[in-house]
C-alpha cells in the first residue's frame, strides 16, 4: 500500500465511529480503531513492502497507566528502569512479597532485569504491602508503577 493511500485510510478511520478495522495487503497488515487509545498499528511481514513505512500509535497500555495512576494511592514503588520484573530470585524459589505481606525500608521486593543485569527492587517505605500491579516476568517500562504500600 502506498503511503498516501495510507494517510487517506487513517483520515477516514479517524473520521468515523470505527471500533475496528482489519487490512492484509501484499504483506501489510494494518489494525485500526476508534476507542481512542490505539488509532493505528501496521506491521509489516513480508519482504515485497520493503519500502513501505510502518506506523505505529501509543500503545493502549499508556492510557491505562494514566487511569490507574489515577486511582493508586498509598505509597507507589516504581521500576528504575525498562526490563522484565521477576517476584522471586529463581523459577523454582517463592516470591519475595505477597499481597498483604509487611515490608521494612530496603527489603527486596523483586528484581528487574537488564542487559543480563539482575536489580533488585527494595521497598522505600515501611508497611504493608497492599497491591502487586505487575505479574512475574512482564517487561516494565522506566517509572512503571511496580507496588503499592501502606
Amino acid at each position: 500500500m502506498e503511503f498516501d493511500k495510507l494517510i487517506e485510510l487513517i483520515s477516514a478511520v479517524s473520521k468515523s465511529n470505527l471500533t475496528q478495522f482489519q487490512l492484509d495487503q501484499e504483506g501489510c497488515k494494518i489494525s485500526m480503531k476508534t476507542d481512542k487509545a490505539v488509532k493505528v498499528v501496521a506491521a509489516q511481514t513480508g519482504t515485497a513492502m520493503a519500502a513501505a513505512p510502518v506506523i505505529a500509535a501509543a500503545p493502549s497500555m499508556a492510557v491505562q497507566a494514566e487511569t490507574e495512576e489515577e486511582t493508586i494511592s498509598g505509597n507507589v514503588i516504581h521500576s528504575p528502569l525498562v526490563g522484565t520484573f521477576y517476584n522471586s530470585p529463581s523459577p523454582d524459589a517463592p516470591a519475595f512479597v505477597s499481597v498483604g505481606d509487611t515490608v521494612s525500608k530496603g527489603q527486596t521486593l523483586g528484581i528487574v532485569e537488564a542487559m543480563k543485569l539482575m536489580n533488585e527492587i527494595e521497598s522505600e517505605f515501611d508497611g504493608v504491602v497492599e497491591k502487586i500491579l505487575v505479574d512475574n516476568e512482564s517487561v516494565v517500562e522506566y517509572g512503571q508503577p511496580l507496588f503499592i504500600i501502606k
